[in-house]
């Protein structure tokens, strides 16, 4: 599946998107971001979950904007196929170190409908742990189905499909700086 692009649109296999969020828009949210929780976190050592796979990109932007100690970790949750969620998660726990008395921040990509969100904190909150926070580059609230609080938030967004800046189609579109929403053209 080859990616072709021009400066508004690009083909990731079957679909066309088209450019709505540019590179230079979402640095800047990132470096208020990581301001805020360089603020609320001062004098601790948070544990940064990144979410994979999407969440790859912002996780590394985000804790290269925080000018303070922290620990990062890597937890594989997945449950999309294609441009839909499946509704079933997989992920591996057994990667974490220990978090009793840890403040978690927990890094999504996306939150739309809520359910890996919600799959998450109610396996944290039977972990022994200080805090637990979300940050999320972008939400869609049309879509979400929670009253969890998103504690660190990027952009509210339309309920459309999105690639780019670690979002993908079919794993496809990750490396794309800006994000793109699914064109009818």
């Amino acid at each position: 599946m080859d990616i072709k692009s021009d400066s508004s649109l690009v083909q990731l296999g079957d679909l066309q998107f088209a450019k709505f969020m540019s590179a230079a828009q979402i640095k800047e949210k990132v470096a208020e971001l990581g301001e805020q929780i360089q603020k609320d976190y001062e004098g601790t050592c948070p544990l940064i979950i990144c979410i994979l796979n999407g969440s790859f990109i912002f996780c590394s932007d985000l804790v290269r904007a925080i000018d303070m100690d922290c620990e990062v970790q890597f937890l594989k949750v997945s449950s999309y196929e294609g441009t839909s969620s499946t509704g079933k998660f997989k992920t591996a726990f057994d990667t974490l170190p220990d978090l009793e008395g840890r403040d978690l921040i927990l890094i999504e990509d996306i939150i739309d409908q809520g359910h890996t969100i919600h799959f998450l904190k109610t396996l944290f909150s039977e972990k022994p742990v200080r805090s637990l926070k979300i940050a999320t580059l972008l939400l869609k609230p049309e879509a979400y189905q929670y009253d969890i609080p998103v504690d660190y938030l990027g952009f509210k967004i339309p309920n459309d499909f999105v690639v780019g800046y670690g979002l993908d189609y079919n794993q496809m579109g990750r490396n794309l700086p800006d994000l793109y929403t699914l064109h009818e053209g």
